[in-house]
């Protein structure tokens, strides 16, 4: 997969041409699809996945703000099956039999900008739009200018986040491109697109000249609650003086929501505005509270997407991408063919099964027929954002095709590229002399979940990799010592003055201070995401004991292996990358070269003082009668708990359901505190 191409390209089009192709909203879903695919095939996961992350990071323009509660991404459906499955998963959690009642609303998924809305007092204070989730640009004064913003609220919270999309109509986006023809200016691609331009402009003057429109469907931080139910506090919002969007609908069963899917797919070309689907939200919101977060998605809310577009046109050739962990990653170059609104010139091939025909068990894909370059293909956007190939017209196949050979060797530095057993991807041996590995593993490390710095992106650390200023991680925060003086010296650069170059060192030695989480993240150890960077993080707590038992787990053995494979997320095949990775003597070197240049935070856990199971590592095993098991587990942590999947020495409690095997017995052999449901609801009661 090429989706950090894919990004890559739409932050130069988006950040510095001035003329995005995909919004922050399809860099969600870009992210999302990502890890659905990475959970079902892990060895294809690129070295610049997007995986865990939550939009785009903010850029130097606008003011950075930090959402009290962050502003997250939804999952997808793309069949009504994933909508009956969907249903399924919140049953389950909830412990409800399929008869139950359970209500959801289902609304329009509006084709924007989030956008968060701070009211202090009734009054607008600040406006966010949604950045990387965590991190958002201040653009409040644009925010203002817009007619369909309330400046003052009545009868409004104490405190109160509006949050919801800024779009333009279909009517005021021909009118914006005809004026913008008229003065010479380039035409915007599609309505979202303009959107998201006109409101992040950094003169709030041409935001007001643009025609914005914002819908309102959700909320963050609040003083008092809306209401009991999703419903009902939508229309306490549309009271204050809101829009809300007419369609949305409450539903009492999941034919309910299919058929209000399909009626707003029929109204699709009639509505005004773009939309890419249907949202499902749980009612109540005692039950979103219980069913709370995944790492990055809400469990209670889906996105039902609609069908992907279609289009045809030619593949003009067929180039090889090698990542940070030398994968060989195929891509098609198109013909450019506008699909769903956005021009695509390039598509997924995944591996060298996938362009053969075959998929990752070798059973036959597109009725068997192989991709060449110079075939007609059909192009399509799943979920309207990831372009990939969905067949071959066989008929229009030149009589001088040849079918593609995958190369064999790699294309960056010529080492031989192998195809391990089991495998699906093909990958370059070079290691540290593969220069496309090389600065792959720097653009990860400078990436936003990793150190983030400031001024220091893709492009400059490829810039200065190509030059020799780095060649290494370590070698950044020697920049300055190195090229901050004398006769060769950043600020002398083309691109770079005195006042940028003193920014950049400057942004370099505040994140020589970091957390534990987001060094292991910028590591870049294949299989290791942002996620499970953050669970070893909490399960070590620092830098040294985590290092000490990867030494320790190295034979793949033992109780520092034990532990390392019980933490909650971590199997065999992580473990293995993570103890490789510090094996490594020339990779290892280069690690303690870098760690030498920091000063690394303490991993901390969520204040639970008082709660009877903080810092105490929890087992479930056997069937649980009074929660489901993915609730008990959610619940443990909130207390402070390590839950683990295994029992070892270093297991606090079992708690024991009926059916508890072979982990009860090693529980009591070992003198493990062993609990029934009953007694594990009394330990934890009111806490």
């Amino acid at each position: 997969m090429r989706l950090s191409t894919i990004l890559a390209r739409a932050n130069t089009e988006y950040y510095s041409e001035d003329a995005p192709q995909i919004s922050d909203a399809e860099y969600d879903r870009l992210k999302k699809r990502n890890s659905e695919i990475e959970a079902r095939f892990p060895d294809l996961k690129r070295e610049d996945s997007p995986t865990e992350k939550v939009g785009a990071s903010p850029t130097s323009g606008f003011a950075k703000v930090a959402h009290e509660i962050p502003m997250l991404s939804l999952g997808n459906a793309f069949e009504d099956e994933d909508v009956v499955e969907f249903d399924g998963r919140i049953r389950k959690y909830l412990g409800l039999t399929p008869d139950a009642d359970l209500l959801f609303t289902a609304e329009p998924k509006i084709d924007g900008l989030s956008l968060s809305l701070r009211y202090e007092n009734g009054l607008l204070v600040q406006a966010a739009t949604r950045g990387d989730g965590a991190i958002g640009e201040n653009v409040t004064a644009n925010a203002r200018t817009l007619q369909t913003i309330p400046q003052q609220l009545e009868a409004a919270p104490e405190l109160i986040e509006v949050r919801g999309e800024v779009y333009m109509s279909h009517e005021d986006f021909d009118a914006l491109n005809a004026r913008q023809n008229e003065r010479g200016g380039k035409p915007f691609a599609n309505p979202r697109n303009a959107a998201a331009g006109s409101l992040r402009q950094l003169d709030a003057e041409i935001t007001r000249a643009r025609p914005l429109k914002f819908f309102a469907y959700a909320w963050g931080a609040l003083s008092e609650p809306l209401g009991e139910t999703q419903f009902e506090a939508i229309k306490k919002m549309e009271n204050m003086g809101f829009q809300t969007n007419p369609l949305t609908e409450l539903c009492v069963s999941v034919s309910d929501m299919i058929d209000h899917y399909r009626k707003i797919e029929a109204q699709r070309a009639t509505l005004g505005y773009d939309i890419d689907g249907v949202v499902y939200k749980v009612n109540d919101l005692a039950l979103q509270e219980r069913l709370g977060f995944r790492s990055t998605t809400p469990r209670w809310a889906i996105a039902h997407k609609f069908p992907a577009e279609l289009a045809w046109t030619t593949l003009e050739d067929i180039t090889i991408q090698v990542g940070r962990t030398g994968a060989l990653s195929p891509v098609a170059r198109l013909k450019p063919v506008t699909v769903g609104g956005v021009v695509v010139s390039s598509a997924t091939l995944h591996n060298e099964d996938y362009i053969k025909g075959l998929d990752s068990k070798g059973n036959e894909i597109r009725d068997g027929k192989d991709i060449r370059i110079g075939d007609w293909v059909q192009v399509y956007r799943a979920g309207d954002v990831i372009p990939k190939i969905a067949d071959v017209d066989l008929s229009k196949r030149p009589e001088t095709s040849v079918s593609f050979i995958f190369p064999t060797v790699c294309p960056e530095c010529g080492s031989d590229a192998i195809r391990e057993e089991g495998d699906a991807v093909r990958r370059c041996m070079g290691g540290l002399i593969c220069p496309a590995q090389a600065v792959e593993k720097l653009k990860h490390f400078v990436s936003r979940a990793a150190f983030d710095i400031d001024g220091l992106g893709a492009k400059q650390v490829e810039q200065f990799y190509t030059d020799g200023w780095i060649a290494e991680p370590a070698d950044i925060f020697t920049l300055q010592a190195r090229y901050g003086s004398g006769v060769q010296q950043l600020k002398n650069r083309e691109g770079w003055g005195d006042k940028s170059a003193s920014k950049l060192f400057q942004a370099i030695e505040e994140k020589r201070n970091i957390p534990l989480a987001r060094l292991i993240f910028a590591l870049g150890i294949r299989h290791v995401g942002e996620a499970a960077s953050n669970l070893i993080a909490l399960h070590y707590g620092t830098w040294q004991a985590f290092v000490t038992a990867m030494e320790s787990a190295r034979d793949g053995a033992g109780p520092a292996w034990d532990d390392l494979i019980g933490v909650d997320g971590v199997g065999q095949v992580m473990a293995q990358s993570l103890i490789k990775t510090f094996a490594q003597e020339a990779e290892r070197a280069s690690i303690d070269r870098l760690v030498a240049e920091l000063s690394i935070q303490d991993a901390t856990r969520p204040d639970t003082q008082g709660s009877p199971v903080d810092g105490k590592t929890v087992v479930f095993t056997g069937t649980l009668e009074k929660m489901t098991r993915a609730e008990a587990k959610a619940r443990a942590e909130r207390l402070g708990a390590k839950v683990s999947g295994s029992v070892s020495a270093k297991t606090d409690i079992l708690v024991a359901g009926p059916g508890a095997g072979s982990k009860a017995k090693k529980a009591a052999e070992l003198g493990i505190e062993i609990l029934d449901e009953d007694a594990w609801l009394d330990l934890i009661a009111g806490a």
